[in-house]
């Protein structure tokens, strides 16, 4: 095990997986002599060269659109978007393409493609590149969309992506990136995809989240032990598909739940998690199940109006707080 930042843990898994297949490579704007906009392709042009290391022309419809040819030709690409907002400009062919293709083809071609794209809030970096988008991908059938929070994760999911012979959309936190951990060092550590892990084990109150919220969340529950209030987190690392069991088994072991989740709240991650535990878990909840959301509005540059659009750890202690003392 060894010690490494968020960021270097996806730089080390693209560099093990570019070695062990040679049908692997990485495209995407400033990919290569730039070295990636937040650096995780720092050193994949000088090992592996122009032909597996492409910068591409600034234009996200032909990045995916070439992706998606390549994959059905044979290869294995690993396409980088500069964030998941410009995702927007390549929804038909993630969604009409990428998603749909393996089906309309009666699964007579595989799409084994990898999109990594940066996203989320706290950066002030204003409403047009501050957006947590998962649930629009999620939304669409045909695609895995993977979300991991810690660096082990990060580089066991990553990898886990590029040797799957499925589409995937694979999400990171840009305050992620500097965040350290300990990582695995052998070359064929994975973390399966549609797995999601108990991050700490407690018996009063579950709490649900994924990406940089599962951080806050282990911040939030170490800070209420000193209360007495025992949590466990549940990280979900994987969107699609959605690991019920795992979170199910949980919320029928403490009887109260509270779901996190930094996208807005409207048709947010976190009604589809309530609805699902209501129908599985109904007759054992204790309270309601609590949702701690972002805010139904665009983004605003303002660092400390910002925080308040963003779940921060006080908001998820209140909600703790308040499925355990009964105040709904």
């Amino acid at each position: 095990m060894a010690e490494m930042t968020y960021r270097d843990a996806l730089n080390l898994a693209l560099k093990e997986e570019m070695r062990r297949d040679p049908s692997v490579f990485v495209l995407g704007e400033d990919v290569a002599l730039y070295e990636g906009s937040f650096k995780v392709t720092r050193g994949l042009l000088a090992e592996f060269g122009e032909e597996r290391v492409k910068d591409t022309p600034i234009s996200e419809n032909t990045i995916i659109g070439v992706s998606v040819g390549a994959a059905m030709g044979g290869l294995r690409p690993v396409a980088e978007l500069m964030t998941v907002n410009f995702a927007l400009l390549a929804m038909d062919q993630i969604v009409n393409h990428m998603g749909k293709i393996r089906s309309m083809f009666g699964g007579q071609t595989f799409l084994p493609m990898t999109i990594r794209m940066p996203g989320g809030g706290g950066s002030q970096l204003a409403a047009q590149h501050s957006q947590s988008l998962e649930t629009y991908f999620m939304h669409c059938p045909g695609m895995h969309v993977l979300y991991p929070a810690t660096p082990a994760d990060a580089k066991g999911l990553l990898k886990s992506a590029i040797r799957d012979n499925n589409p995937v959309i694979f999400l990171e936190h840009e305050l992620l990136y500097n965040s350290k951990g300990e990582v695995p060092d052998d070359p064929e550590f994975l973390v399966p995809i549609g797995r999601a892990e108990v991050k700490r084990p407690g018996d009063q109150v579950t709490i649900i989240a994924y990406a940089r919220m599962t951080i806050l969340a282990l911040q939030a529950a170490d800070e209420l032990a000193g209360e007495g209030i025992s949590c466990e987190v549940v990280d979900l690392r994987s969107l699609a598909p959605l690991d019920m069991e795992t979170f199910l088994s949980s919320v029928r072991a403490t009887g109260r739940v509270v779901v996190v989740e930094e996208c807005w709240r409207t048709c947010g991650l976190g009604g589809e998690i309530a609805s699902r535990i209501y129908d599985a878990c109904f007759d054992v909840l204790q309270a309601p199940v609590k949702r701690v959301s972002g805010l139904d509005v665009p983004m605003p540059y303002s660092r400390k109006i910002e925080k308040i659009c963003i779940p921060q750890v006080e908001d998820i202690k209140g909600a703790v707080r308040d499925v355990v003392s009964g105040r709904y």
